[in-house]
């Protein structure tokens, strides 16, 4: 079993004990006590996310929808706040179950085993999203995002950003870049790709992005960086 769990949650006791029983179960477990933590952690990708409602700053339903511009992942709230209106907001901000506190941990379990079962069901060969630190590539909606942040591309910025992010680490020419993006058909210049990764640069650095994606090899081509 490698899914991965996020909980998120300000109270350390429940964050200790969730972590424990989870990590028994065979599952890899983060943790986060706020919002801003939260968002820092779905760097690791994770399979289902835990999460308090009531948390100093930003709340459980801030965050949810915070993190369902980017990720789409089960996200079960775990909250002392139990009335019907509770449970209808936590379903509408993008949660998919609700569980009050105090609760039964087998009953936790259980839910958390559903969820993670009904995703592999849907899961396809090709996996959604792509993470890089807080870069995000959502190859199921053609999006990317930074710290939860959409970045806005043009499709065929996408379409290069996909095919040298899944090749992480790979050089690829920029004969195979084109051929890739605009087959093997088109009539333009490869030399085109020159200025796209450039704007693509651009708009990771405009965005926040400290870390040089896209690396130019000398002679050779692109390569996408971890």
């Amino acid at each position: 079993m490698n899914e991965k769990i996020l909980i998120i949650d300000d109270e350390v006791e429940i964050l200790t004990f969730l972590q424990d029983a989870l990590e028994d179960e065979g599952y890899q477990v983060f943790k986060a006590a706020n919002g801003e933590e939260a968002l820092g952690q779905l760097k690791h990708g994770p399979d289902l996310l835990i999460l308090d409602v009531m948390m100093p700053g930003m709340s459980g339903f801030e965050l949810c929808e915070q993190i369902r511009k980017s990720v789409d992942v089960p996200i079960l709230f775990l909250s002392a706040k139990q009335t019907e209106n509770d449970r209808v907001q936590g379903l509408l901000v993008g949660g998919d179950d609700y569980l009050v506190k105090p609760f039964s941990l087998r009953e936790l379990k259980m839910r958390v085993y559903a969820h993670l079962r009904r995703e592999a069901r849907k899961s396809s060969s090709l996996q959604q999203c792509l993470f890089f630190g807080k870069l995000i590539i959502n190859l199921e909606s053609n999006q990317m995002f930074y710290d939860s942040q959409e970045i806005p591309l043009t499709m065929r910025e996408f379409e290069i950003i996909q095919y040298l992010a899944v090749n992480c680490g790979q050089v690829l020419t920029r004969e195979q870049i084109y051929v890739k993006v605009w087959g093997l058909d088109a009539t333009g210049d490869s030399i085109t790709i020159n200025e796209h990764i450039k704007n693509i640069r651009a708009k990771l650095q405009k965005a926040g992005e400290q870390v040089p994606r896209i690396s130019t090899v000398w002679g050779r081509g692109y390569r996408w960086e971890k």
